[in-house]
């Protein structure tokens, strides 16, 4: 009898949590579902809790041209997302004790010494005060020419923009500096910035369908990949080149560090769950990467290295990221307490990620 009891509660157990799950997977696809059908939404959403997979489709066309269907295995850009491999770069290199998080950008890149005190750990925490490069490239560059990272490093040291505040003084995102920790990388590994990133982060945890991509600088065949879409004066979706080579988005498209990598949903949530482990850093790593700096007036910035961080009395601790890039427009956070995971890749640049994400962690914590 106590066999016969025991085998009923365990069935209604699995039969409330299938129901649960079920439950949510149909709120979050009814959610996707009216977005994408009033032209919010295109493109792939992961959702975890404890690292089991909640929730996973697609919506949508990676091709339009063609017709070819986003899938699982899709290959986004994923634009600012990228930072947080960046910063992980960084942390990696220091823990092999090849540079310090404290030294002067000016001991990797000599022709920026008159930038004085500014910090790698700077660069990592938005909190250096450089000019904005693609402002200065919009005016100086001769749009020919494909930029690189030392591009910005030669043009910065011809016409010595003045910092917008001195370092530590203030936060204030920066693209310029990730660009700047991208050449660190290089320069101090003596690899590329993708061969570091594969060999050191993406090869470790497996993340087969994770490399730095450069389409127009370096071009290859990718067989299952997102173009991404803008919406032009008509209101047509169309691909940005299609706005001719003096469009930021071409001649830039040799820079790396504040974006350019491109990963799947699935791999993101690799990446994630690493992150739960101490394969690549370890708790001390993790109290710089995911907590926030303060200025040197006690203000948080509310950024790590390489990760936003909040707080919330309902969900938590949070770290996240934005990726925000003509064509595309990325997201992942990550609930630290709870752990909980949302991953949303979109290659469409004008859905708005914050019109519907309190209804995905509405969703989520039921």
């Amino acid at each position: 009898m106590r066999k016969t009891f025991l085998l009923i509660t365990i069935g209604l157990l699995s039969f409330n949590l299938t129901f649960g799950q079920s439950a949510q997977y149909k709120q979050l696809d009814s959610l996707f579902n009216a977005l994408f059908k009033q032209k919010m939404f295109n493109g792939n959403v992961l959702i975890a809790d404890k690292g089991k997979m909640i929730f996973e489709k697609s919506y949508g066309l990676a091709n339009e041209k063609t017709g070819q269907k986003l899938n699982n295995q899709t290959i986004f850009e994923l634009a600012s997302v990228s930072k947080q491999f960046t910063a992980m770069g960084i942390v990696l290199l220091e823990k092999q004790g090849k540079l310090n998080y404290d030294d002067k950008i000016s001991k990797y890149i000599p022709e920026l010494a008159f930038y004085g005190n500014i910090s790698i750990r700077n660069l990592l925490n938005h909190t250096g005060g450089l000019p904005d490069y693609m402002e200065i490239f919009e005016e100086k560059w001769d749009k020919t020419k494909f930029a690189t990272n030392q591009d910005i490093v030669d043009v910065f040291a011809k016409y010595r923009p003045k910092v917008i505040f001195q370092p530590g003084e203030k936060y204030q995102y920066s693209d310029t500096g990730y660009t700047l920790l991208a050449l660190i990388i290089e320069k101090v590994s003596d690899k590329t910035f993708g061969q570091f990133l594969s060999e050191n982060i993406f090869q470790p945890l497996k993340m087969r369908n994770t490399f730095v991509y450069r389409s127009r600088f370096e071009p290859k065949q990718i067989k299952n990949y997102a173009l991404g879409y803008v919406t032009d004066s008509l209101g047509h979706k169309v691909l940005p080149d299609s706005f001719g080579k003096e469009f930021y988005t071409y001649y830039l498209d040799g820079i790396v560090g504040d974006g350019t990598v491109n990963a799947t949903a699935d791999d993101l949530l690799k990446w994630d769950r690493a992150l739960y482990t101490n394969k690549l850093v370890d708790a001390k790593d993790k109290e710089l990467i995911f907590n926030s700096a303060k200025t040197s007036d006690g203000k948080e910035t509310n950024y790590g290295f390489g990760w936003f961080v909040g707080n919330s009395k309902k969900y938590g601790k949070i770290v996240y990221h934005t990726g925000g890039w003509p064509g595309y427009s990325t997201y992942i956070e990550r609930h630290l307490d709870n752990d909980k995971t949302i991953i949303i890749l979109q290659n469409h640049s004008e859905a708005k990620i914050n019109s519907f994400l309190q209804k995905v962690r509405t969703i989520l914590y039921n």
